[in-house]
């Protein structure tokens, strides 16, 4: 699954131009699944058929990522932008970025005011990204809108990485993590139930994808994969995220104080009692922090019963997140044991 998620991190797909992502998930799941499609979202779902009176499930994985759009190019080609999802402004400045534009992919870097000219109550406070801006090389604003447009995705570059004890690094694990792991698992899914992998669009932005396609698909049953924070370093209590890399992916029990999911209690104690029997390492997380495609999957129509695996990743929503392989190897194969009692 390495050289997969590799993939998948190298590659851009900001919320709403999940494109390169979608292409290349339809590429891996064309010859393992009976039915492959994009519907008018930008969704891709596939099935793979079990029994026909089998139940069926819904697997979802968020394919966008946070990320950035052009939004006004000045008289001197330096470009104003916006931001696209949650993102903490002190991780931006003086990062490279690619600005995806319909003729190429240019570079740039996020610069701002000099610190040498910055007033002593300046520098005592993180940059606002009002106060950003992207600088290309362009000489003019005509120069400029020879290489890009208003609305064009920006993404952070950076490269997947291999580090030591089974840890990689990589841009966007959130969720390119999830999109992993949904495809081993359609891969070599075995089921009576009749099995929706769905790469769903703009969770980034307000869970959208995920509404329409559950909306559409009406599963029996419904897992989101994801990520979830990895407490095991400096600057964080273990008491605020007891999820440490390594120990497993994480069953969900509840996201965002409730606000989010409370997973069903008949989902909750089929994903423990199936990870027990098969010896399959996991963790159990109560989570006052953010949600996932789950909280708009269960509200879908009459209401769908479903739960959460999350595999624990540290630096979530940064340019540069880092996971343990076998987190995300043990979620796959969880999820496997699962659809083989359904």
């Amino acid at each position: 699954m390495k050289k997969l998620l590799e993939k998948l991190s190298n590659a851009s797909g900001v919320s709403g131009f999940e494109d390169e992502v979608r292409n290349i998930m339809m590429d891996e799941l064309k010859e393992h699944v009976d039915d492959l499609e994009i519907d008018e979202m930008g969704n891709l779902i596939a099935l793979k058929k079990g029994n026909p009176n089998g139940k069926k499930v819904m697997l979802a994985a968020h394919m966008d990522e946070i990320g950035l759009m052009v939004r006004y190019i000045d008289k001197n080609g330096f470009i104003k932008f916006s931001k696209l999802g949650g993102i903490n402004d002190q991780m931006l400045l003086n990062q490279e970025v690619y600005i995806h534009s319909q003729k190429e992919k240019v570079i740039g870097v996020i610069g701002s005011k000099p610190p040498h000219r910055m007033k002593a109550s300046e520098k005592k406070k993180p940059v606002e990204y009002e106060n950003m801006f992207i600088d290309i090389g362009a000489c003019s604003k005509e120069d400029a809108e020879q290489m890009v447009n208003v609305g064009d995705p920006i993404t952070i570059k950076q490269e997947f990485t291999e580090l030591k004890n089974d840890l990689v690094m990589g841009n966007a694990m959130d969720n390119r993590v999830g999109c992993a792991i949904l495809l081993e698992v359609m891969k070599r899914a075995k089921s009576n139930a009749n099995i929706y992998g769905v790469g769903t669009v703009q969770e980034e932005v307000g869970l959208k994808g995920a509404r329409t396609s559950a909306y559409r698909i009406n599963p029996d049953m419904a897992l989101a994969l994801d990520v979830t924070i990895s407490g095991d370093h400096p600057g964080i209590k273990e008491e605020e995220a007891p999820a440490k890399a390594g120990k497993g992916p994480c069953i969900i029990l509840t996201d965002a104080s409730g606000r989010g999911i409370i997973t069903h209690p008949k989902v909750k104690e089929l994903l423990i009692d199936v990870a027990r029997e098969e010896e399959i390492p996991y963790q159990l997380e109560v989570s006052e922090g953010g949600t996932t495609d789950a909280t708009a999957i269960h509200l879908t129509r009459e209401g769908i019963p479903t739960g959460v695996i999350s595999p624990p990743s540290r630096y979530i929503h940064t340019p540069v997140s880092v996971v343990n392989i076998n987190d995300v190897e043990n979620a796959a194969k969880l999820i496997l044991a699962v659809l083989k009692k359904i």
